[in-house]
């Protein structure tokens, strides 16, 4: 299954993993929120779910991977460093579930550009 990620005139194509967080972001589909920054890293809270870690649950993300941060219930999208990494990686603040995959992973760099409070939707494709 297909999403994309719309702040202002950027869309960001995913593709959604077959696991339980996947199914049950889908499920939770069109959100609408307003965006945290945080480093590198944008992040926004979703409506409650009730999405448990997963056995592959991580800090560190590879760029074009999307996270649920499962202690702060948001979509978290890390595309640089955050105040907590080592180095040039993308680290949240704790555990998250990987749940899509940016089908450009170059244009989550494009993140940089937005500030707290924007809107963002995702949507179902």
């Amino acid at each position: 299954m297909n999403i994309k990620i719309k702040i202002s005139n950027l869309e960001i194509k995913c593709k959604v993993k077959n696991n339980d967080t996947g199914k049950k972001i889908l499920a939770s589909l069109p959100i609408k929120a307003k965006i945290n920054t945080w480093g590198k890293e944008i992040y926004f809270n979703i409506p409650k779910v009730s999405i448990k870690p997963e056995k592959d649950a991580k800090e560190v993300f590879n760029l074009g991977e999307i996270a649920y941060w499962n202690q702060g219930n948001a979509i978290a999208i890390g595309f640089g460093p955050t105040p907590v990494s080592k180095g040039q990686e993308i680290r949240l603040i704790s555990l998250a579930n990987h749940w899509a995959d940016a089908n450009n992973p170059q244009e989550l760099t494009k993140l940089e550009q937005f500030k707290d409070g924007e809107n963002i939707e995702v949507l179902e494709v």
